[in-house]
């Protein structure tokens, strides 16, 4: 998995983590934890690499969520376009 993925996944579970990340994906990378930051799990990671891949972000959750609440309303698929594109 790409070093962007192990990146993603890092801000995911704690967007206000400080680090430093050298190498090209979660197995052979080594991550230093900087300004006072708390270590996050290689495995934690991989979790959360894994439901990303399976679920989407919690951005793209929340659009989803939105999107369908829009639909609950009764409103169609070109009407929710207009409104959030």
């Amino acid at each position: 998995m790409s070093i962007q993925k192990v990146i993603n996944a890092i801000r995911e579970i704690d967007y206000e983590r400080n680090f430093k990340i050298d190498g090209t994906d979660i197995d052979d990378c080594t991550i230093e934890w900087i300004n006072g930051s708390a270590e996050i799990s290689k495995a934690d990671i991989k979790t959360k690499m894994q439901d990303i891949e399976t679920n989407g972000t919690a951005k793209d959750q929340k659009k989803a969520s939105g999107k369908q609440k829009l639909k609950d309303l009764g409103l169609d698929d070109a009407e929710i376009k207009a409104l959030i594109g």
